[in-house]
């Protein structure tokens, strides 16, 4: 069946469209093509994104569900410098491997539309947008410190441990776009957390930058000004040292003799450690006094000037003012160097020991008054005082207002083969950078049978010596190409555009295409970890050329949901003491003593919210579950799956597993009541198989009209089921197919009507078995554009109640009654139930009072007739 849906190219989205109909844009985050193929852990966004495809289909939606591959990067030339194989051979196999994985498991891709970044025909417009980018001065060069690799040859992020060294970069000043990237989240359909994540990452503040003049030891002033920048200015009174970033650019230049040594060491230490590792909050800050002092204008006090690895040079100006009373940081630092603390901002609700702890809130001014200077900003609020003390800097010249970003501007050049060209020349005579014509495009990588890095930091394309050679058609002079790709983020910031046109040769989108339907993507799945520089980047282009007019949506993703992580199989381990017993794992503080061993899961039982031995129950183990990875030996692939329960079992234990948005462990055994329940579906509709195993043609006899009752159930999955899948809570959805399953084996009989719809409602979750039963049931075409089954409202009306039975004022008990129940038929049925009876035989009744569907209560006396009795 799979095969003659691709054949007969089924979910192709055809190039005209019938626009008046809905449009629904969903799209996962494109894979990487791996050598390892897929694990499990993958198709888990696959399956949740054609559920919603398949869905909208059937709603009658015209539905763009599109499939590439985000091919360039490093592991394929490192992969190809290891073995010697071109990177593009290994690429195409690569994604020749996850294709077929994902045909396997009957996503319903518009495979006509498959782009992969590695194209000329594509990354001809990626090139294209970097030209845009050039003309509008978006794009530049800088000699900046980079992260270099001599290993991998190339420069890499931060966050990594490497070497810095200058080198001449390609930047892109996303810079220029902060506030648009800032204010345009709110309108957005995303996590909270990740529009948090992504306004952290752009870190705007407002504050004001001060200029403190540099005294020397003697106290006398140099001509030299270090200009910090601080979010509260009202608490300059506060500041008693300050603190210089190891790189800031003046340090060499202020540092006493004395303690010049000192800090060049402790230069050289702090060069060695990532942004990340300077900032751990946890971590025991370091730093070394530079032998200088600093003026504050607010009051004249001469403060000692640090050098501290806490401190970025890449932030604000790579200065601050510590104020240790009312910053964390700063005080942690102040008591280990034994530096004054100095507390200017009291709380409303009383007083503070600034010496035990800082205090990082607003309040009310205090300390903060000097006659010299002429700044008073005592009793005023935090908020009033900031105001006041930044007029007091620019009228007095010792500063300005200031917002501050910690974004910076991208680095967006690699030293390595596999990635796009930079389509630009430097002339030979002049050095002058001149962008090639748009006419070039696409500027194709040569063919290269060394990519070894040179070791020089120069890029592998400088081995390519005819294509580096060229000439400058407009003015003839000789020239070089530029030698560094683009980073592999480059592909993947504008990919989706390209889905909606992918075979024009004229323009990287038509613009009725884009303007006038299918902008923008609907529905964005992808996993957490590019929460901040994927969606940035994305977001920072599609601005960029909607200021251009190639696009018409000012945001490129109106909805991003992210899902959970799938886990490796729970391990179970035993702890044995240096005598080889067991030890419960609940009696043991520090494990580095005790060895370790793995345990069957056929040998654990559960035991309350922990896991023991089945043999010992009193040995309790560690249970732990970590993420797929091949080196952890814990990747469950597939294939293997498939092969053993079938596509659908494994799409919908996926989707069964939990919340899609919660991260699960993976347990091959869980599998099986997945697949039990579509084996049970399987029965109910062609029946029983026969002694030898097989199952007859066509289906179980399926005749009369639905009761209504059995409509009533088919209609409460039908709302269950559409609200869910909408919803993305796939798990609940088919909890409720399970309940309907469970009605029908009790039916008596099986009306066609109702067992079609339930096919329909199954068929985004599992679209192999329900276009096989679809089949059986007499129809001769696919059911992937039947219309979806609709809830009718009168079906999910309960013509029933609870009443509740009161004796004597006291409720003693429930009855289920028609809505319409008269007095005297609640009697009778609480006269018959067994936990009511036995408050009624033998007894009289006074009177009955009774409020339909709302309360029978019963009211006794001896004196009235008796029940059961003649």
């Amino acid at each position: 069946m799979a095969a003659l849906l691709e054949d007969n190219k089924t979910f192709r989205t055809p190039d005209d469209i019938d626009t008046s109909k809905p449009k629904f844009y969903v799209l996962d985050m494109f894979p990487y093509p791996s050598g390892a193929g897929l694990h499990v852990g993958h198709p888990l966004g696959y399956t949740a994104t054609d559920i919603l495809a398949r869905l909208k289909r059937m709603q009658g939606f015209n539905v763009l569900h599109p499939m590439g591959w985000d091919a360039f990067g490093l592991p394929a030339e490192q992969y190809a410098i290891e073995t010697g194989t071109h990177p593009k051979i290994t690429t195409l196999k690569n994604i020749d491997r996850f294709r077929s994985q994902l045909k396997l498991l009957g996503f319903s891709y518009d495979w006509d539309r498959e782009i992969s970044t590695t194209e000329p025909e594509y990354y001809k417009w990626t090139q294209w947008i970097f030209l845009q980018l050039l003309k509008r001065g978006l794009a530049y060069q800088a000699e900046v410190p980079v992260n270099w690799c001599p290993a991998l040859g190339t420069v890499l992020a931060n966050e990594e441990v490497v070497d810095e060294q200058p080198m001449r970069q390609w930047m892109l000043k996303i810079t220029a776009y902060a506030d648009r990237l800032l204010e345009d989240l709110n309108d957005l359909d995303w996590p909270e957390s990740v529009k948090e994540m992504q306004r952290n990452w752009i870190g705007r503040s407002e504050g004001a930058e001060l200029q403190f003049s540099v005294v020397d030891i003697d106290g006398l002033e140099r001509d030299v000004k270090i200009t910090v920048y601080t979010t509260r200015p009202d608490t300059i009174f506060g500041a008693t040292y300050l603190v210089l970033a190891p790189e800031h650019a003046l340090l060499s230049a202020i540092v006493s003799d004395a303690q010049r040594k000192d800090v060049e060491e402790y230069k050289e230490l702090a060069s060695r450690k990532s942004d990340l590792e300077r900032t751990e909050l946890q971590k025991e800050k370091t730093g070394v006094f530079t032998g200088c002092y600093a003026r504050n204008p607010a009051n004249g006090t001469a403060v000692p000037i640090w050098v501290a690895d806490y401190v970025l040079g890449s932030y604000g100006t790579g200065a601050i003012m510590a104020v240790p009373a009312h910053d964390t940081r700063d005080h942690e630092f102040a008591l280990k160097y034994n530096l004054p603390i100095c507390g200017v901002v009291t709380p409303d609700n009383g007083s503070f020991s600034y010496f035990e702890k800082a205090y990082a809130g607003e309040g009310t001014m205090i300390n903060s008054s000097s006659p010299a200077s002429g700044l008073d900003i005592n009793g005023l609020s935090s908020k009033d005082a900031a105001s006041t003390v930044i007029k007091w800097l620019e009228k007095t010249g010792n500063g300005m207002k200031k917002v501050n970003y910690k974004l910076r501007d991208w680095l967006f050049a690699r030293q390595r083969y596999w990635g796009e060209p930079i389509p630009v020349i430097f002339l030979d005579d002049t050095g002058e950078c001149t962008p090639i014509s748009e006419a070039e495009l696409p500027l194709t990588l040569p063919e290269l049978d060394d990519f070894t890095p040179t070791g020089t930091g120069e890029p592998p394309l400088t081995k390519a010596l005819s294509w580096v050679k060229t000439v400058d058609p407009t003015s003839g002079r000789s020239a070089q190409r530029e030698t560094n790709t683009m980073p592999q983020w480059a592909g993947s910031c504008w990919y989706y555009l390209r889905f909606m046109d992918p075979r024009n040769s004229e323009a990287l989108v038509d613009k009725e295409k884009e303007c006038k339907y299918w902008s923008p993507v609907d529905v964005y799945v992808g996993g957490a970890e590019h929460a901040v520089l994927h969606l940035l980047y994305a977001r920072f282009w599609h601005k960029v050329l909607y200021d251009v007019g190639i696009v018409s949506t000012k945001e490129p993703f109106q909805c991003v949901i992210n899902q959970g992580i799938i886990l490796g199989e729970v391990q179970y381990i035993a702890l044995r003491d240096s005598d080889g017993n067991l030890v419960s794992a609940d009696s043991v503080d520090e494990m580095g003593s005790f060895s370790q061993e793995s345990v069957p899961e056929d040998k654990v039982i559960k035991s309350g919210d922990s896991f023991v031995l089945k043999d010992n129950p009193n040995v309790r183990l560690i249970a732990r579950a970590h993420k797929m990875s091949k080196s952890r030996g814990n990747v469950v692939n597939p294939d293997d799956v498939v092969s053993q329960y079938g596509a659908d079992s494994l799409r919908l234990y996926e989707m069964f597993m939990g919340p899609f948005r919660d991260s699960k462990t993976w347990s091959t055994s869980g599998i099986d009541g997945v697949h039990r329940f579509l084996a049970r579906v399987w029965r109910l509709v062609v029946g029983s198989p026969s002694v030898d195993g097989k199952f007859k043609d066509g289906t179980v006899g399926l005749d009369g009209e639905p009761s209504l009752e059995q409509l009533r159930c088919l209609h409460r999955c039908i709302n269950k089921v559409t609200e869910e899948i909408e919803g993305t809570r796939f798990n609940t959805g088919i909890s409720a197919m399970m309940e309907f399953t469970n009605a029908a084996y009790k039916w008596d009989k099986l009306p066609r009507l109702i067992i079609e719809e339930f096919v329909l409602l199954l068929s985004p979750y599992a679209p192999h078995m329900a276009e096989e039963l679809w089949s059986r049931l007499g129809h001769s075409s696919s059911l992937a554009y039947e219309p979806f089954p609709k809830v009718n409202p009168a079906y999910l009306k309960e013509s029933t109640v609870v009443l509740p039975v009161q004796i004597n004022g006291k409720t003693r008990g429930t009855i289920q009654v028609e809505k319409s129940c008269t007095e005297e038929d609640a009697f009778k049925l609480a006269s018959l139930d067994s936990k009511l009876s036995k408050f009624l035989v033998g007894k009289s009744i006074k009177k009955r009072i009774f409020v339909p569907g709302k309360i029978l209560n019963i009211i006794l006396d001896a004196q009235s007739a008796k029940v059961g009795q003649p």
